[in-house]
């Protein structure tokens, strides 16, 4: 209404206006027929001018006014749009605000489920990546926070159960390293291999057993060596005695090896008497290259015996002897 008045009352302006414009028109045609000499034209001239304004200047008044009009009723269309955005955001913040007052409780409350159902995942992702602390906290926090105890306490059982399962594995493999050192009577790698196991699993105890297992595995080794040295010596076969007495003299403690002096100095002299024998009946034999041989075994193993010095003064001469049979031997056989 009120916009359709602007433009009415510029159209009644405008009316009244023309209305007198043409009394001034009219008045002035009036006077210009008056008879007489002299005619007057001013009114005429006057009204003319006021017709010609009014009928020229009344369509641009009408069109302003349309235009302001248009350009009124497009600001109160986007003021009535702002209004209703900011009235839309106001209710926004309201709710938004109302949900920022809601207590940690209620929170809690509402995204319970999907809580719990991610600690779980996490729980089997540390167990999957063994990290053992990380799940019990975890444990801990499902039963502290939501309450699930008996749930926890599973959760609890399959960690244990998980590690125990890791630690056995990783225990047999180390058992059967130390077993293949023991075999090669590498008693210190076993030892250290011992050694490191104890340190990770000490409580264990398996583990904790370890290092007396692989001593009773050596003292079990050592006295099946003392027992073939004694099977040797009864069967009266030195060189097999002499060669288990070099192993067992890694074994042996300085008490243990003085009780057996006596026993390992006759072993000796025994050995020297038949290298004697030998050496002397192969020079007897004139086998020169056998009593070489021999010569050198009492040299290099009894150097400090009167034998090895009558040995060492008669080498020069079978050696030359064995030179000579080898080049009879030679141009004999051309």
């Amino acid at each position: 209404m009120e916009k359709r008045s602007n433009i009415s009352a510029v159209n009644v302006m405008y009316a009244v206006i023309l209305v007198v414009a043409l009394a001034v028109f009219g008045v002035g045609i009036f006077l210009a027929l008056q008879p007489g000499e002299r005619h007057d034209w001013t009114m005429l001239a006057a009204g003319s001018i006021a017709l010609v304004a009014v009928l020229s200047t009344w369509p641009i008044a009408v069109t302003v006014t349309a235009a302001r009009e248009l350009a009124n009723r497009k600001s109160d269309e986007l003021m009535l749009a702002m209004q209703e955005r900011l009235q839309a955001m106001s209710v926004m913040m309201n709710v938004i605000s109302e949900q920022q007052l809601l207590s940690d409780r209620a929170k809690s409350v509402a995204y319970r489920d999907k809580d719990r159902d991610a600690l779980r995942r996490a729980i089997l992702e540390d167990i999957a990546r063994r990290d053992w602390d990380g799940a019990t906290a975890l444990v801990d926090d499902m039963e502290r926070e939501f309450g699930y105890r008996e749930e926890a306490m599973r959760f609890r059982d399959e960690i244990h159960k998980a590690q125990d399962d890791i630690i056995r594995r990783q225990v047999t493999d180390a058992v059967a390293v130390i077993d293949r050192h023991c075999r090669a009577e590498a008693w210190s790698d076993a030892l250290r291999e011992a050694e490191r196991l104890m340190g990770l699993y000490r409580n264990d105890p398996t583990v904790a057993a370890l290092p007396q297992t692989i001593e009773g595995r050596r003292q079990q080794h050592k006295q099946q060596m003392l027992d073939a040295f004694n099977d040797a010596l009864k069967r009266r076969d030195n060189d097999g005695a002499i060669e288990i007495l070099k192993k067992l003299d890694l074994y042996l403690t300085r008490t243990e090896a003085e009780t057996m002096q006596d026993t390992v100095r006759n072993l000796f002299r025994e050995k020297l008497n038949d290298l004697k024998t030998q050496f002397a009946l192969a020079v007897q034999e004139h086998k020169w290259a056998e009593a070489i041989r021999l010569g050198d075994s009492i040299m290099r193993d009894f150097p400090n015996s009167g034998i090895a010095k009558e040995v060492k003064e008669k080498m020069d001469a079978l050696r030359q002897r064995a030179g000579g049979g080898e080049a009879q031997q030679y141009a004999a056989t051309v």
